[in-house]
C-alpha cells in the first residue's frame, strides 16, 4: 500500500510544497517583499540630486510612491498576519487554482514592449495602445465583447490623458512626446 505525504491531483501528479506555502503565506511574503522594495526606492529616491530651481525636485514622486507602497504592504501584511489565526484551516491541494501561464506571459511580453516603445513612439501613443491591451488580456473571457471593448477604450483614453496633464501641468514633467510633437 502506497503512503503519500503529499495530495494527488487529477493526473497523477503531487501537489503542494511551494504552492501550498503561498496559498497559505502569499499575502505575507508579498506584503515584506514590498515593504522591502519600498524602502529600497525610498532610501535610493534621497539620493537623487536636489533640485536648485524649484522646491519639489526629482526625489518627490519615488518618495510619494515609495509611501504609500511601504503603508499599502505594511497594511497587508499586518491584516494578513491578523486574519491568520481565523483563516487558518488547512487548505485542500484541491482549493489551488491553476495558474494562467499564458496571460502572465502576455502581460510580461506587453510591458517589455511598452517600455522599450515608449520613448521612440511616445508617452500617449504608447500607452493607449499597452493599457487596451493590458485590459484586454486581464477581462475574463467572457467579457471581450464588443460592448466590454468600448467600455475599456474609453477608460484607456481617460486615464492617458489624465496621467498625461497631471504630470505635464501639475507636476511639471515633461513626458516622451516621441513621434509626436504636441504642445499642449
Amino acid at each position: 500500500m502506497k503512503t503519500l505525504t503529499k495530495e494527488e491531483s487529477s493526473d497523477g501528479t503531487e501537489k503542494g510544497g511551494t504552492e501550498m506555502f503561498f496559498k497559505k503565506y502569499g499575502d505575507i511574503v508579498v506584503g515584506i517583499f514590498f515593504m522591502a522594495l519600498s524602502a529600497v526606492m525610498m532610501v535610493m529616491a534621497q539620493m537623487l540630486p536636489k533640485s536648485k530651481v524649484m522646491e519639489v525636485g526629482p526625489e518627490f514622486m519615488p518618495m510619494v510612491i515609495g509611501v504609500i507602497t511601504f503603508a499599502l504592504a505594511a497594511a497587508l501584511t499586518f491584516l494578513s498576519i491578523k486574519n491568520f489565526k481565523m483563516h487558518n484551516a488547512e487548505i485542500k491541494a484541491d482549493d489551488i487554482e491553476d495558474c494562467d501561464y499564458k496571460r502572465v506571459l502576455e502581460s510580461v511580453i506587453l510591458m517589455l514592449v511598452y517600455v522599450f516603445v515608449m520613448k521612440p513612439v511616445g508617452f500617449i501613443l504608447s500607452t493607449l495602445v499597452f493599457l487596451f491591451c493590458q485590459m484586454m488580456v486581464l477581462s475574463p473571457d467572457d467579457e471581450r465583447g464588443k460592448k466590454q471593448a468600448i467600455l475599456l477604450a474609453v477608460i484607456d483614453v481617460v486615464f492617458t490623458l489624465v496621467v498625461f496633464f497631471l504630470f505635464r501641468y501639475g507636476f511639471k514633467i515633461v513626458l516622451p512626446a516621441g513621434i509626436f510633437s504636441i504642445n499642449l
